[in-house]
């Protein structure tokens, strides 16, 4: 059973993915009648300077509907640098498509990210067992942090779904006939202050049981080994340290709750913590 220290570090972990208060000092970044993101007044300025397609007041930064498709130019003459990763632009999690912007540019832009992780499941003689992935030191983002088995940003045109198949095969040599089992479990969302700007992400979690027999392999380059853990070193870990990337610690202590290793009142604080 997790002590109150351990409960309050999980607690801590879910705040510090909300730690971002809106609008507070930024501005709401309009696209015509569209809210789709929130800029700081220095970022409004670059925008501002970079096209006379962007306008601004004391309240917010409106985009003309003609900038839309011109985002990503938009974003790099106002100084981002790009990753060549399309990332779909909505108001809403779910709601339609209005533009494309470049994943590099979404914490500027404070637009919102949409993101898949999977809990690959191990079931042994002496029980759950969790597969374990250390990202690469060369990351840019949590280089050598622990992180889900599987887990990447929904590219622009896809869907969670089709994204966690594809990033099974990528990221952990994962094939398709396998990843195709895996099944929704949680979605969570979060506004964060991170070092790269605000990171308004929704995040969709997967569970998927595994055979024994099946080893990840490091595919990409992205991690840089795979360990099988007992659930308990899971909570042991995730309780104590800061050792899992940020929204790494939502889906485990979702998945901790779901499968009986934090129970009664301190489940119920974290599972209203993880929905608030």
């Amino acid at each position: 059973m997790a002590s109150d220290t351990q409960i309050a570090k999980l607690l801590s972990h879910i705040s510090a993915c909300h730690s971002a208060a809106l609008p507070g000092s930024r501005l709401p970044l309009y696209a015509g009648a569209h809210h789709i993101g929130y800029v700081t007044p220095g970022f409004a300025a670059r925008l501002a300077a970079a096209s006379p397609v962007v306008t601004r007041d004391e309240t917010r930064v409106l985009l003309a509907p003609a900038a839309l498709p011109e985002l990503n130019n938009l974003a790099r003459a106002a100084g981002l640098a790009l990753r060549a990763e399309n990332f779909d632009v909505r108001e809403t999690d779910g709601g339609p498509v209005l533009a494309v912007l470049d994943r590099g540019a979404l914490p500027s832009f404070g637009v919102i990210g949409v993101g898949v992780h999977m809990n690959g499941l191990v079931r042994r003689a002496d029980g759950w067992h969790l597969w374990i992935a250390k990202r690469a030191a060369n990351k840019k983002l949590d280089p050598g942090k622990y992180d889900n088995l599987v887990a990447g940003g929904v590219a622009s045109g896809h869907t969670p779904f089709e994204t966690i198949i594809k990033e099974s095969e990528e990221e952990a040599a994962l094939p398709a006939v396998l990843a195709a089992n895996a099944r929704q479990v949680a979605r969570f969302a979060y506004n964060m202050e991170r070092p790269e700007g605000l990171r308004r992400d929704v995040v969709y979690a997967y569970d998927l049981e595994l055979p024994e027999s099946f080893i990840p392999e490091p595919a990409d380059g992205e991690v840089e080994s795979f360990a099988l853990w007992p659930l308990a070193r899971v909570l042991a870990v995730a309780s104590t340290t800061d050792d899992f990337k940020f929204n790494v610690n939502l889906v485990l202590i979702d998945l901790l709750i779901r499968f009986g290793m934090i129970e009664g009142a301190a489940a119920d604080r974290l599972r209203a913590a993880l929905n608030g």
